[in-house]
């Protein structure tokens, strides 16, 4: 599979311009790090019930995060016990993961790629995640289609993302880019946002099932992000591997 099919080199480099400032609280990744407990949890505790454990234990557990980033989510998954590799195709941005996880005594593999070269190595993790990535790739299939090709048989991926409704156009694209700034303009492209049964077909079609979803909204008066049955803006879908 060639490599370009599941990477923008536009979407690279966006978002190795914001290196420097992705492990500021307040800086142009605020969203994703009020969101990250959230996300973390929701896929720990899926996790830890498919090993017959209690609560969000992940000890020993092996976890690719693809499309990482900085590691806000790979250190957030790595204090749960599991044994972390981070995946990216920006390099800068992998820069700043190491130096972050260095800072905080954390092990992490961070590696510079796509998921599709690690198949062609013949590594498979017990899970595979992919978080406000897939709004962002050339070929939604060919991206899933890799992601499966990662994932031990029976193995869990989750993917988190942006629903295309008019709800979202108004908040995630108008109103966090434009009005409340709470994102640099150009960060998201409505027309790329994939509907819950768009991406759980093409999921199907890459031989992934799809087990849970929850959508992903703010709770009022905090900073922080519940999970429920609101998917008209954010949501997180779990699927196992058949």
């Amino acid at each position: 599979m060639p490599a370009q099919t599941t990477a923008l080199e536009a979407e690279i480099a966006k978002f190795d311009a914001l290196a420097a400032r992705w492990w500021d609280p307040d800086g142009p990744m605020a969203p994703l790090h009020r969101m990250n407990p959230l996300r973390c949890g929701w896929i720990a505790r899926r996790l830890a019930a498919g090993e017959g454990r209690q609560g969000e234990d992940l000890a020993g557990l092996s976890l690719l995060d693809v499309g990482c980033g900085a590691g806000l989510a790979s250190e957030g998954m790595a204090r749960l016990g599991a044994r972390v590799t981070g995946l990216d195709a920006a390099g800068t941005a992998l820069d700043a993961a190491r130096a972050h996880a260095t800072r905080s005594g954390l092990e992490i593999d961070y590696r510079q790629g796509r998921p599709e070269e690690l198949a062609a190595e013949g590594a498979r993790f017990d899970a595979v995640i992919a978080l406000e990535v897939i709004e962002h790739v050339a070929d939604r299939g060919a991206f899933l289609a890799a992601l499966a090709s990662v994932a031990k048989p029976g193995g869990l991926v989750f993917l988190s993302t942006l629903n295309r409704t008019p709800k979202s156009f108004l908040f995630a694209k108008v109103g966090a880019e434009y009005l409340l700034r709470l994102l640099p303009r150009g960060t998201h492209d409505w027309k790329m946002f994939v509907t819950p049964a768009e991406l759980g077909a093409e999921a199907r079609r890459a031989g992934l099932r799809v087990t849970d979803i929850a959508g992903m909204t703010p709770k009022i008066g905090t900073k922080d992000w519940k999970a429920g049955s609101d998917v008209s803006v954010n949501y997180i879908m779990a699927a196992k591997k058949e």
